[in-house]
């Protein structure tokens, strides 16, 4: 017969694999492209710290700079502090550079995205609101919060 300690640590023990589980199958829904394994821990991690508090936006969107910085000084976050390990940073930071852009020589680092060349690139002829939040994203992209930027809505869908 197990005792009641054991069997409380079988209980967490199967409560955390069962977490991971289905933290790994949320994450895994997130991805549209395929990404090379090496990135994989780096995409889930940036996943997992920042789409909780606000829509994790494509490194594509931003410069190679700003998320240096952004991932420098996490302690600065745009008025917040987050609580990033080391190794965190690192597994972010390798997803993140290699899925950039860098800026052109005497380029300015954009430190929100109405500023950066790259998204205003990808919105060619879309009417930005003021001011441009994270939370803007989702008027044209319904599925943002699933790390889903190719699902528009009906509006853009249309072409209207």
């Amino acid at each position: 017969m197990l005792s009641s300690k054991k069997k409380t640590n079988i209980l967490a023990i199967l409560a955390i694999l069962l977490s991971c589980l289905v933290t790994g199958w949320q994450i895994s829904a997130w991805s549209l492209e395929p990404i090379p394994e090496r990135f994989a821990t780096g995409r889930e991690t940036y996943l997992e710290y920042c789409a909780t508090c606000h829509i994790a936006i494509p490194p594509e969107v931003m410069p190679t700079d700003t998320w240096r910085k952004i991932l420098e000084k996490p302690q600065n976050h745009y008025g917040t502090s987050v609580n990033l390990v080391s190794l965190t940073q690192i597994l972010i930071w390798n997803y993140m550079r290699s899925y950039s852009r860098p800026l052109n020589q005497d380029e300015q680092t954009p430190q929100h995205l109405d500023q950066s060349r790259y998204f205003k690139a990808l919105h060619p002829a879309v009417p930005m609101p003021e001011p441009l939040t994270l939370k803007t994203c989702i008027a044209c992209h319904p599925s943002a919060n699933s790390f889903d930027f190719r699902t528009l809505s009906k509006q853009w869908e249309s072409g209207s």
